[in-house]
């Protein structure tokens, strides 16, 4: 090792102790690999405690020029939690900031450090029968979800991170600790601060606290799997169901069929309750509530609704109800994303459009991928309910005429062009912005929208020394 970097790494182990600095090869490795996207190398990983440890932390690397990278759970999908290649990038892990855990029962709310796990939370706000309502397969941590903006499976019931957020705490660039962590639900004063640091990736501020609104735990939830004909027919189902039972739907999924046989090939103990004969689409509709079956009997109410539909239907748009225990049904759906990556290459898109237009546009992807590249496997699933469509690409490698690398280069600004330009969406419905999709940033977003980013990074951190995300 060079001079400079054992000073660097002598004067961290100075500020945090021994153990917070991580240097060997073999353990750098998980810091510097990304759960699908993104691998680089790493100056070191550190892990501070406090945010005061944060602070000093980041105001030497800002007096010493060295650039760091914020890394929660690590488990984005856009590659912004790891480092560059350059092998010169700190990895701020927060995995250690993550003693607190506050609960208000009457206020609501919970205040937790930016590294908490979400399953931690939700450990800590059962004991009050609350909920934070954000439901996702992965286990994030609380920082990292507000970086992201994380949505998940009930944002059709509880919005997404952003809609919960009640304040935060966040370390900048230099070093300076910006405390905004009142707990209001009311707080009309003019430009709210809280919302720079939401979904930005983490390059304006190391998010080191979190206060978020919580709710009543719901006492019952019912759930079914209803196999539709068509896209057409989904999009019915859910304005049916959204007019008859809107108070208590909370989550409406989408799985198309193509997505959703590899689950029953390679997850055996999961059942199939289509006996193998898969409509073109299944959705997963589940209600829930805080009121007790003998007040409100949601299994009534759903099989009434269904019903309803069931009736009305016309040429045999709905093909099967299967009402299910709500954890075995998710277990299917939480198993979609992992069946398919065992299926081949695979590319996977996180796209949404109005939801008047999802059937379209998911019909019109298709036939772009089947006319010119024949090959390739289109499976989509995702949360209709939400207008959001997680589209993969499948294809075998020996079977290909060219090699992924083009073929991704082919295919992801077609697929994203489409939902964009065409049908008025967005390239990164929830999974935020990373190296990843850093091209497509810098296409679609309006010249003003990355010059005011530009003005706020350049106050901020005027150095540029927080993330690998450019958003001006």
């Amino acid at each position: 090792m060079t001079p400079p970097r054992e000073a660097l790494l002598g004067a961290l182990r100075a500020l945090l102790g021994e153990g917070a600095v991580v240097v060997e090869p073999h353990e750098l490795e998980r810091y510097e690999k990304g759960w699908r996207y993104g691998r680089g190398k790493a100056l070191a990983a550190v892990r501070p405690s406090s945010t005061e440890e944060v602070s000093r932390l980041l105001r030497h690397a800002s007096d010493n020029g060295v650039r760091v990278v914020a890394q929660g759970a690590n488990t984005g999908l856009v590659g912004a939690s790891t480092p560059d290649g350059s092998g010169e990038m700190l990895v701020l892990s927060l995995e250690r900031l993550s003693r607190t855990v506050e609960v208000d029962p009457v206020d609501r709310t919970v205040t937790a450090d930016g590294g908490v796990l979400l399953s931690q939370l939700h450990a800590a706000l059962e004991e009050h029968g609350l909920l934070f309502p954000i439901d996702l397969g992965a286990d994030p941590s609380i920082g990292g979800m507000v970086a992201t903006n994380t949505g998940g499976t009930r944002l059709l019931r509880y919005g997404d991170v952003r809609q919960n957020l009640l304040g935060l705490e966040t370390v900048l660039a230099d070093g300076t600790v910006l405390d905004l962590t009142r707990p209001l639900r009311k707080n009309n004063t003019g430009f709210d601060a809280r919302q720079l640091f939401v979904g930005t990736s983490g390059v304006f501020g190391v998010v080191t606290k979190v206060v978020m609104r919580v709710v009543p735990r719901p006492v019952q939830r019912v759930t079914a799997l209803v196999g539709l004909s068509s896209g057409a027919a989904v999009l019915g189902l859910l304005a049916r169901l959204e007019g008859r039972l809107g108070e208590v739907l909370t989550a409406f999924e989408a799985i198309g069929a193509a997505a959703l046989a590899p689950v029953f090939r390679h997850q055996p103990r999961l059942r199939d309750p289509f006996g193998g004969r898969l409509p073109a689409y299944t959705v997963l509709v589940e209600l829930s509530s805080t009121l007790g079956a003998e007040r409100l009997a949601l299994d009534d109410l759903l099989e009434a609704a269904l019903g309803e539909q069931l009736e009305a239907a016309d040429g045999g748009e709905m093909t099967d109800v299967f009402p299910g225990k709500p954890s075995e049904l998710w277990e299917i759906r939480h198993h979609v994303s992992e069946s398919l990556r065992q299926e081949g290459e695979t590319l996977a898109f996180d796209v949404s459009v109005p939801r008047s237009a999802l059937a379209a546009f998911v019909d019109t992807a298709r036939g772009t991928v089947a006319a010119g590249w024949p090959f390739v496997r289109f499976c989509d699933y995702g949360h209709w309910g939400d207008g959001g469509v997680h589209v993969n690409l499948i294809w075998n490698p020996v079977e290909a005429p060219r090699p992924a690398s083009e073929l991704k280069a082919e295919l992801q600004p077609r697929l994203y062009d489409l939902a964009v330009t065409r049908f008025g969406g967005s390239y990164s419905a929830e999974h935020g912005v990373g190296p990843h999709n850093q091209a497509f940033y810098d296409l679609y977003t309006p010249e003003l929208v990355k010059e005011v980013c530009r003005l706020l990074k350049q106050r901020l951190d005027p150095a540029g020394l927080l993330g690998t995300v450019r958003l001006g």
